[in-house]
């Protein structure tokens, strides 16, 4: 082998082993710092030490749904029983094929109105507006063109009343106190434009009328993949999104679960209508417009505000969900690239765009190609194996460390109960996940570059079950 490629494999082996250890130290910080605010947290709802109030301010829940037959009903009901006084349920039915709407119409007897609606976002026409007569609080159907669910979205804004809406995923589920939680940061702040709740996989719990997600037994599902997401989900939403948090510089809040100051987002153009991860594009363009503009503002992640929401359990829709979040996170960060480096954005322009950058855009590659890199320099002989493959082990095992801290942090911090079975479960799961689960991550981010052109545009359908049978 000539000297000129040797030496290149050294500096990619070089390159590859500081990429490890940044990124070690970064979860360390992350975790650590997630960990003591959610320990904090408790110890003041313990004391009865947090803000509380007896007013509230008014609420619209907007729903997109595309072929959402299977769940839709599910979804609504928890979302009837929500302990929050005023707030408004809008389900925007985008052009689905099924029968999502009619499923609606015929269990809450909706019944069709004449109803103007102001159009202070562009969206593709609304075909029919639904409307419930005996439901709690008001529960709004709305029929239109398929545009995608960034469109769906912003026919839900022009449609909501209320000053703050909040954005749900048709196949999730809200805790009884998840609306309650979400805006405790708004009633401290009257400065905060958004906030992000914490995602949780649906196949662990029963959701029922009575507790609705609080104080049931916790069991990690049977299914392989969707135990592997258990561990990330937990890792990722106690991490990352609580240490971004600390100087405002979230750049994602997950569409499954968000919520939003109305006047803010319209002011902003609303959701984009040609990328995939419309949820990171909002965020993005919220930081852009109100620091462009010079406006006071917070986007927040509250870590006790839950939305249960189902994983892939399947390999194949795993792999188109997470093609999407790739890609989607891809225009994102091309799209806003003007935020990088430039003083009027901060510490967002700088660690948070670098963060994504670095370790969620462009690590399938750097890792992928570092573990090839490694795999060539051991053939040739250029490379201590035995000490690679320890380092490895090594950052697998101090992987799954952080992994299971975070696990455990939100068993303790919603006070849920686990069997002993479950507990050597979610030790085992932390290793394989961290050891090999990567990996094929890795792989699946990757596959979304090397497809970019083909599918840029394109969702990709997912297999849904009704919440009862999701486990």
């Amino acid at each position: 082998m000539s000297e000129m490629i040797a030496q290149g494999l050294r500096v990619v082996e070089i390159f590859f082993l500081l990429y490890l250890l940044v990124y070690a130290s970064y979860l360390f910080l992350s975790v650590s710092t997630g960990a003591w605010r959610l320990y904090h947290l408790d110890r003041m709802r313990s004391v009865k030490n947090e803000l509380k109030h007896t007013f509230y301010f008014p609420v619209s829940i907007l729903v997109p749904a595309y072929n959402e037959e299977v769940t839709i009903l599910d979804s609504v009901e928890s979302l009837l029983r929500l302990d929050y006084r005023i707030y408004e349920i809008i389900v925007v039915d985008d052009g689905s094929r099924d029968s999502t709407s009619q499923v609606l119409i015929d269990h809450f007897h909706m019944k069709e109105v004449r109803r103007p609606i102001r159009l202070s976002i562009p969206c593709k026409p609304i075909a029919s507006v639904y409307e419930a007569p005996d439901t709690r609080v008001r529960l709004t159907l709305l029929r239109k063109q398929n545009g995608g669910k960034g469109d769906a979205l912003n026919a839900g804004i022009n449609t909501a009343q209320y000053p703050f809406f909040l954005c749900i995923d048709a196949d999730s589920m809200l805790q009884r106190d998840a609306l309650e939680r979400i805006v405790q940061p708004v009633m401290e702040d009257d400065d905060v434009v958004a906030v992000g709740g914490l995602i949780r996989v649906a196949q662990c719990i029963r959701l029922d009328e009575e507790t609705q997600g609080q104080g049931l037994s916790y069991h990690l599902p049977w299914n392989f993949l969707t135990s592997m997401q258990v561990m990330e989900y937990d890792r990722s939403f106690l991490a990352s999104r609580i240490l971004l948090d600390s100087f405002n510089g979230n750049l994602i809040i997950s569409g499954a679960f968000g919520l939003f100051k109305k006047s803010v987002v319209i002011a902003a153009g609303g959701y984009a209508t040609d990328v995939l991860g419309e949820d990171m594009e909002l965020v993005a363009k919220l930081h852009a417009y109100c620091r462009n503009n010079l406006e006071r503002y917070s986007i927040r992640y509250e870590p006790n505000a839950v939305c249960w929401s189902q994983a892939p359990s399947a390999l194949s829709d795993l792999f188109k969900q997470r093609r999407r979040w790739h890609l989607g996170l891809f225009q994102c960060i091309t799209r806003y690239r003007f935020m990088f480096l430039k003083p009027r954005f901060g510490l967002v322009g700088t660690v948070s765009y670098l963060y994504y950058l670095l370790y969620e855009l462009f690590s399938p590659i750097i890792e992928v190609v570092g573990i090839t890199a490694m795999a060539v320099a051991a053939v040739a002989g250029l490379l201590n194996v035995r000490f690679m493959l320890q380092f490895y082990l090594l950052f697998a095992i101090y992987g799954s460390i952080l992994t299971i801290t975070a696990f455990f942090q939100r068993i303790y911090t919603q006070n849920i109960h686990i069997s002993r079975q479950d507990v050597f479960r979610a030790c085992v799961m932390c290793l394989i996940e961290n050891i090999f689960f990567r990996v094929v991550f890795d792989f699946i981010r990757l596959s979304a570059f090397l497809t970019y052109q083909k599918h840029k545009k394109t969702w990709g359908e997912i297999k849904r079950v009704r919440h009862s049978d999701a486990r």
